[in-house]
């Protein structure tokens, strides 16, 4: 009985000592070739203090390059340089210079930017990625939605490919690309902030149907596109929310907003959208005590093209629109928006106030004519 106490409890110590020494002996058959599984000290193995593991191999490789995107998509991307005659408070003429950025949209020499980039420009040249430089041949231009089209004299050139903004969701990456600050073609990312946003960017113009970003985007920048992660253009960057305490506040005009107003701008060199013939003003203080009006809001007319539809109905300078087929008006802006909402073509019903009076008429809305 001593005896088998004595053995029970030698091979006892033994598995116990075997066990402290790391030596070859196992309770689970386990190859001694083969180390456990604990962890091993060194930098990739630092504890997460929010609780997240680390991303896998997969993940890492599922992550799209934002190089290879820059890479793709710069270059289609252009910068353009602008001169124009501006005059000082003794109204002598002096040369300015400006700078935005484009994008060619077609191989044959056609490029994307912004209204706001070439308007009024004596001189437009635009400069391509590889360094060639040629002047605008020609530049098509619509301001209401603040897109342009530049035509250089070059074949062959590395367009870009458009995507659709509709397929956009908050949150996802994108890369705005453009001759930041004149200093060259550069590149930042960012996330899609917010969709279908409008914003009104001077009196009697609202952007509509804009993505909202927090990429940098600076002066230069303007008409310059913005990707997906597919290198495609889904936007056109258009503007900059530039106030003391706001950061991260950029805008593009959505790819599915701009192509048919581009394509338009391509086929005709202009945009053909209904049209009533005036010039309008938003009534506030200053024009109701200079006209001595009798409604505190409304579309002031300030001018009447001759021929016009608004001509034809009876409508005068001075007048105030506070209606429009059916719908209040209670500024330029909302105005503008409701005509271009209606078909060439179409009559609409007009409500305005001349003096204490308010009268109704109707006129037939035509085809806007060209620039001139």
């Amino acid at each position: 009985m001593r005896l088998s106490k004595i053995s029970h409890f030698v091979i006892a110590l033994v598995i116990i000592l075997s066990l402290l020494v790391g030596g070859s002996c196992s309770l689970f058959d386990m190859d001694s070739s083969t180390p456990p599984d604990s962890p091993s000290p060194g930098p990739n193995n630092s504890i997460d203090p929010d609780g997240t593991p680390p991303a896998s191999e997969d993940e890492v490789s599922a992550l799209p390059s934002i190089a290879d995107v820059v890479a793709l998509v710069k270059p289609s991307v252009v910068a353009i340089n602008t001169e124009y005659v501006s005059y000082d408070i003794f109204d002598q003429p002096y040369e300015q210079q400006g700078a935005g950025s484009g994008w060619i949209i077609d191989e044959d020499g056609l490029i994307v930017t912004n209204n706001h980039v070439v308007e009024g420009a004596q001189s437009v040249t635009v400069t391509l990625a590889d360094g060639r430089t040629f002047p605008a041949v020609s530049i098509s231009t619509d301001s209401l939605s603040d897109l342009a089209i530049i035509e250089v004299d070059a074949l062959n050139l590395p367009a870009a490919q458009v995507g659709s903004s509709d397929m956009l969701r908050v949150g996802d990456w994108v890369i705005a690309i453009g001759n930041s600050l004149g200093l060259g073609i550069s590149a930042t990312k960012g996330i899609v902030s917010a969709k279908n946003i409008s914003l009104s960017v001077s009196a009697g113009q609202t952007l509509d149907d804009l993505i909202q970003t927090d990429a940098a985007i600076n002066p230069g920048n303007s008409g310059g596109p913005l990707v997906n992660m597919a290198g495609e253009v889904i936007g056109i960057t258009s503007v900059k929310v530039a106030q003391v305490g706001v950061e991260g506040m950029g805008y593009a005009i959505s790819s599915d907003s701009a192509m048919p107003i581009i394509e338009e701008l391509i086929q005709n060199g202009y945009v053909v959208r209904p049209w009533l013939g005036v010039g309008l003003y938003t009534v506030d203080q200053y024009a109701i005590m200079t006209y001595d009006l009798a409604v505190d809001e409304g579309a002031l007319i300030t001018q009447v093209v001759a021929g016009s539809p608004a001509a034809a109905a009876g409508i005068q300078a001075n007048d105030v629109i506070t209606r429009f087929d059916g719908e209040a008006i209670t500024s330029a802006e909302g105005l503008v928006q409701a005509i271009h909402s209606k078909e060439i073509g179409q009559e609409v019903e007009i409500v305005f106030w001349r003096g204490n009076s308010q009268y109704t008429v109707h006129a037939t809305l035509i085809e806007s004519p060209p620039p001139s």
